[in-house]
């Protein structure tokens, strides 16, 4: 627990940039290699699963101790209850998906077209592996200069929080919690 610290608050020097030099390498090898990163995750997940089972093979050949591995047991009542939870989660986004699909809300409806189009264009902009790298170096640098400027980052981030909060409280009485205007019509004249 305290390596972990002492690399996310760069206590010591060497760690961080250690991490900032493989990630480098690691997104350099990806880019170059042309593989995708499915096939180089299960080759590495092949080969250690190997490893662990030669070793444990090697060690009972020597008559030397395995290796105490925990036991992973789910209780049926956990299953349960994380089913229920997912089965109601699907349930409300299906049904809000229905509504979109039949029209029921435009303005629903229109935000998820511009949502999907711009994910659209970010992913077709962004690959994966450098979202990996940028956020490889963001989760090193980003607490440490959080520890370093903690007054200013919190009066800033204070500042812009009330300034979002003004302006979503504009747009939620004018636009949002309005009533839709209805035309008056001449009924019996």
């Amino acid at each position: 627990m305290c390596l972990a610290a002492d690399v996310i608050m760069w206590k010591k020097w060497h760690f961080p940039c250690g991490v900032i030099v493989v990630a480098t390498v690691a997104w350099l090898l990806f880019e170059r290699s042309g593989l995708p990163f499915l096939t180089i995750c299960s080759d590495v997940m092949l080969i250690m699963i190997v490893w662990l089972f030669l070793r444990a093979n090697f060690a009972v050949l020597r008559n030397r101790p395995l290796e105490e591995l925990p036991e992973l047991v789910l209780s049926e009542e956990m299953v349960n209850s994380a089913a229920a939870s997912f089965r109601v989660k699907v349930n409300s986004i299906l049904l809000v998906a229905h509504d979109i699909t039949f029209g029921k809300d435009f303005r629903l409806f229109f935000q998820v077209v511009v949502g999907l189009w711009l994910f659209s264009v970010v992913g077709s902009v962004v690959s994966f592996f450098t979202l990996a790298y940028i956020g490889t170096i963001v989760f090193v640098t980003v607490p440490a200069l959080y520890s370093r400027y903690e007054k200013h980052v919190d009066r800033f981030a204070g500042f812009v929080h009330r300034r979002f909060s003004n302006q979503y409280t504009i747009v939620d009485e004018n636009y949002v919690r309005r009533p839709p205007q209805c035309t008056p019509t001449d009924k019996d004249e």
